[in-house]
């Protein structure tokens, strides 16, 4: 096969430097700069998301890691020092979401932010971090579904360089990296849209269609994974999980407008620089 992206971009006095790293923090620094300049557009302070992300990255990391090593423990038993071997791969968007959203729940608080307000901020830059993210496992060779065809990919219109590089163990797989991506681009744009629709969406709900969109699409999505996490029974576990926060977000929007108290809009017009509290 011709034009395989190795997994090494380049090296530093002989550590590897790998595609995988550079595309994730690429991805993080570009949500970085989306949520600050959305933060100041409702009232907060762009340095509100700095301050966030300084503690939420490796928090997130952590949790991404944690979640992994818990459902594939097995080869932990046996050599635990490699739960701290990051260069072996082995992160869990959900582990990494999960542990965001807790540390995010205590900085609100300790900073006297709406935490519905800091959450729609966050979640199309979010989205599109996990998009370029997936490029990540697209340089390591990972993330994919099961054999297919060349013909297959080919009928998918997709660039050559991509169905070379999912050549994987002497077969053509389905790049299901790619229709995760795709599926998050499309998400962040239609957040994007929904969110300067002045008065449709209620406070919050702006986070909840971002969970709601992306636990959607990964139930599909994971299905075509052959590297997917298990429970008791064959169970995936982020099908199960992708269930849970889909029809939860659901019920939670019913019921927060089912509320005696009016929720308020979304709104992107308060002044800059002031502190909603």
């Amino acid at each position: 096969m011709t034009g395989v992206i190795s997994r090494t971009a380049f090296d530093i006095f002989g550590i590897d430097i790998y595609w995988y790293a550079i595309i994730i923090i690429s991805g993080v620094i570009i949500a970085m700069w989306l949520s600050s300049r959305e933060a100041v557009r409702v009232g907060l302070r762009e340095d509100d998301v700095t301050d966030f992300m300084l503690a939420g990255l490796p928090i997130a990391f952590i949790g991404a890691r944690l979640y992994y090593v818990l459902f594939n423990i097995g080869p932990y038993l046996n050599d635990p020092i490699q739960i701290f071997n990051l260069r072996s791969g082995g992160l869990a968007i959900y582990g990494g979401l999960i542990a965001g959203g807790i540390w995010l729940l205590i900085f609100c608080q300790r900073n006297f932010i709406p935490t519905w307000t800091f959450l729609d901020i966050a979640a199309p830059s979010v989205l599109i971090a996990q998009a370029i993210g997936r490029w990540g496992n697209f340089a390591n060779h990972e993330a994919y579904g099961p054999i297919t065809t060349r013909s297959f990919l080919e009928n998918l219109h997709i660039p050559n360089f991509i169905i070379e590089n999912v050549y994987i163990e002497g077969a053509y797989r389905q790049p299901t990296f790619l229709y995760e991506s795709v599926w998050s681009v499309l998400g962040f744009v239609l957040l994007i849209i929904l969110r300067k629709k002045t008065g449709l969406l209620k406070k919050g709900e702006i986070a909840l269609a971002y969970v709601i969109w992306y636990s959607f699409g990964r139930f599909f999505i994971e299905g075509l994974r052959t590297d997917s996490l298990y429970l008791f029974g064959g169970i995936r576990v982020s099908q199960l999980l992708s269930l849970v926060l889909f029809f939860a977000s659901w019920i939670l929007i019913v019921c927060r407008r089912k509320k005696k108290a009016p929720l308020k809009n979304y709104d992107r017009t308060q002044g800059k620089n002031q502190r909603i509290i």
